[in-house]
């Protein structure tokens, strides 16, 4: 039987082998002596003996914290112990329970009485499994000290040569960063950073291990790295705060005043440890080493000329990783809010702008909650959309910030819209919700981002003045969304036609030589930039120039496009599909009512989240490739095969349909929103699908063949000249289609099919 949800992640953060251990003693002492509460000092008695006994059969075995003054488990004192058992049973506290005497030790009455002898025996089985990968992992082929001393030995000369292409930049970067994460302790839920700076080199270069729930970049957040001292003659190996966006938010005086109070909050509730818990580093003189040893709250301290053995690095680093994950446990299962003073805290003061309405970041593992809410908050206002719309309305966006809405009118487009926006706090009172209807005359650019008039004054269109908003200062961490309605009553390839440009043009910042780069005092991080919309050159005066001048499209302003395909409407091109996934509204179900129950009238609060929710965090597949490798590997040999079939009537797709597909599944994966095959048949239908349209007898070949591709096991499928209603008829409202990998897109291959037998011509979209 499957173990309780309460187990089966209890050895997720695997730490060093001491939790498993401690498990499998306390299990063996209920055994001997039939208790539920077992003796504290059994079990210490059980938990030496089993690293005894692989000690003294020359088994691998990790050992002793220094804490118990012994090198080897054979000279650990019975009474030292509960020095080495208090951290695993810390890291256990959800499920062990310990008297204030002490005396005792057990699991916790609650979940003990659900449990059967059956549960605690493939408990016992499961831990074992687990112990035996644990030790079964190769030891590391590197030596962490060799890497140190290298670089402090060789950084200092590095610095007179050019930084792009240097060996030593590249030994920092990418060999120590992939030394680090072969480490038995490093899990994929790390992400290891190395960096020599930006352009310049960096006056303190820095190895970073930062868990993904917590932060993406050193500039914020909790992290442990190595921080190299300017001269060179040490490095430190420190849990520290992210500097830059604290500081440029607070200012150096009042950040540092944060990271203080933080430093002494952490350090009284942090497990017992050898590291150094004071304000003794010290890196060098510039405002980078003064800024890196303030945010440091414990630390390792290593001199070039009296470097410790690699065996007692690899342990430091493990005692550090160890408590960086106490706080990552301890924190999981608190509330967002909690987390968010622990670690995001949201600040509004800035020194060099307004204060900004306070937003909230959202973390990979809150995405799938957050949706939720947002699912509820759009139900409780009496529209329904189910839950795999939303998800898939998100994922769409995140992949890339235009998204398009098909389907007959009075389906729900513009509302999903509306409702997904507020319930992330952008609405029209607070003007990050623009509705731009879209009129049947626009026949270029100028309608929508403006024009000069004959005085050589630039007259802004409402999409320019959305821009503008969001590009403030104070406003560019809130999302802003832009809804096109209608938008295909003209041709979008006229009036649209610059904007899908701009967006072919996404660089991260540091990428351009623009003035835009100055938003780093404000976000502390790198942003998304685009090509300007309007050059300085084609503004006439200075005041045009300083408001509209070098001003791209936003990296926090998404657009979404509604749009009924009709005798009324033009269809699109492939030049537009590629750019957007097509999410369409067909399936009506007219018996879907609003709840009137009571708890209707409780409404979820709206949360005004962060724009990075939304905000890519990809624009080349090179961004992704190193975490999700293998999850890209397999997406790309599906649609291989796909574009195979598609070849011959020339609709197969390219490497930016590749690239927007992967993206959207690995987003997928990381938040857990639905199986990776469901997500893929949604890309199918939505970047693929779209593009097919003819009466040849070769697109019908190509649509059956894809039918082919969707369905599990073999199915015949009729030729046009057959007249089987029953095969059709199994996918009528009401019937049982085949089984299907990909049911969405096999339902709508069957409706173009059927629509090319019977009209003789065929395409994705109803009219």
């Amino acid at each position: 039987m499957p173990l309780p949800s309460e187990l089966i992640n209890i050895f997720t953060y695997r730490q060093k082998s001491y939790k498993m251990v401690l498990i499998l003693s306390i299990l063996d002492v209920m055994k001997e002596t039939d208790q539920q509460q077992v003796s504290m000092i059994r079990v210490r008695e059980r938990f030496l003996q089993c690293f005894q006994e692989r000690e003294s059969k020359s088994l691998k075995v990790d050992g002793p914290p220094s804490q118990v003054k012994a090198s080897r488990w054979a000279d650990v004192q019975l009474n030292r112990v509960q020095y080495v058992m208090n951290t695993p049973i810390k890291a256990l506290s959800a499920i062990l329970e310990v008297p204030n005497d002490q005396y005792t030790i057990g699991f916790k009455q609650e979940l003990y009485d659900q449990w059967d002898q059956q549960t605690l025996d493939e408990l016992y089985h499961f831990t074992t499994d687990e112990l035996e990968l644990y030790y079964a992992q190769p030891p590391a082929s590197f030596s962490l000290r060799d890497d140190l001393i290298h670089v402090m030995t060789n950084y200092v000369q590095a610095k007179t040569q050019p930084l792009k292409d240097n060996l030593l930049g590249k030994y920092v970067r990418k060999t120590i960063p992939d030394h680090i994460r072969s480490l038995q302790f490093i899990y994929n839920y790390f992400n290891v950073q190395g960096s020599v700076g930006q352009g310049n080199w960096a006056y303190v270069p820095w190895i970073a291990i930062l868990h993904r729930q917590v932060t993406d970049t050193t500039q914020k957040g909790f992290y442990v790295a190595y921080l190299f001292a300017e001269d060179m003659k040490s490095v430190y190996l420190a849990l520290a705060h992210g500097v830059t966006d604290l500081k440029n938010r607070l200012g150096t005086k009042k950040a540092y005043t944060h990271f203080k109070q933080r430093a002494e909050e952490m350090r009284a509730t942090m497990p017992s440890t050898r590291m150094n818990l004071d304000d003794a580093i010290y890196l060098g003189e510039s405002s980078y080493a003064k800024d890196y040893a303030a945010s440091t709250i414990a630390y390792f301290h290593y001199q070039l000329d009296d470097m410790p053995n690699n065996e007692q690095m690899v342990d430091d680093l493990w005692d550090a990783v160890e408590i960086y994950l106490s706080y990552v446990q301890r924190m999981g299962a608190a509330p967002s809010s909690e987390w968010a003073n622990q670690f995001e805290e949201v600040v509004t003061e800035s020194p060099d702008v307004e204060e900004a309405e306070s937003v909230v970041f959202i973390r990979d593992i809150e995405v799938k909650e957050t949706l939720h809410n947002i699912q509820e908050y759009i139900s409780q206002r009496g529209f329904y959309f189910p839950e795999k719309l939303t998800h898939n309305f998100y994922l769409s966006l995140k992949s890339r910030p235009f998204v398009i809405l098909a389907g007959i009118s009075g389906t729900g487009k513009t509302r999903l819209v509306r409702l997904f926006a507020e319930a992330v706090g952008a609405t029209v009172s607070n003007k990050q919700f623009h509705l731009i209807p879209v009129r049947p005359d626009w026949s270029d650019p100028a309608d929508l981002i403006g024009y000069r008039d004959l005085s050589g004054s630039f007259k802004p269109g409402p999409l320019m003045n959305v821009f503008v908003e969001a590009s403030k200062p104070e406003n560019r961490r809130k999302p802003y969304f832009v809804c096109l309605d209608e938008m295909n009553l003209a041709r979008v390839e006229h009036y649209f036609s610059d904007m899908m440009s701009l967006l072919e043009t996404q660089v991260w910042e540091d990428a351009v030589d623009t003035v835009q780069q100055e938003d780093t005092a404000h976000t502390g991080r790198k942003r998304i930039v685009t090509a300007p919309v309007f050059p300085d050159e084609l503004l006439d005066n200075e005041e045009d120039q300083s408001r509209y001048g070098h001003l791209g499209i936003p990296e926090n302003v998404y657009i979404v496009g509604t749009v009924n395909m009709d005798e009324t409407t033009y269809p699109f091109s492939k030049r537009v599909l590629d750019r957007a996934n097509t999410i369409e509204f067909n399936a009506i179900d007219l018996m879907q009512l609003p709840s009137l129950t009571g708890d209707s009238q409780q409404l979820v609060d709206v949360v005004p989240v962060e724009q990075s929710f939304l905000r890519s965090d990809y624009l080349q597949l090179i961004d992704a490739l190193q975490d999700h490798q293998e999850l890209i590997i397999r997406t790309t040999e599906r649609l291989v095969a796909v574009n195979e079939i598609l070849e011959d009537i020339h609709a197969h797709v390219g490497f930016r349909i590749r690239d927007a597909v992967c993206f959207y599944l690995v987003y997928n994966e990381r938040f857990d929103l639905m199986t990776e095959d469901a997500a893929f048949d949604l890309q199918l239908l939505q970047k693929i699908l779209p593009r097919i349209q003819g009466s040849q007898s070769g697109v019908r070949r190509a649509l059956v063949n894809l039918l082919k591709l969707c369905l599990k096991g073999s199915v015949r499928i009729p030729s046009p000249l057959e007249d089987d209603d029953d095969f059709w008829s199994r996918w009528s409202r009401g019937g049982t289609p085949p089984e299907a990998r990909y049911p969405e897109s096999a339902r709508k291959l069957v409706y173009m099919i059927r629509r090319l037998d019977e009209d003789g011509f065929t395409s994705y979209w109803v009219s």
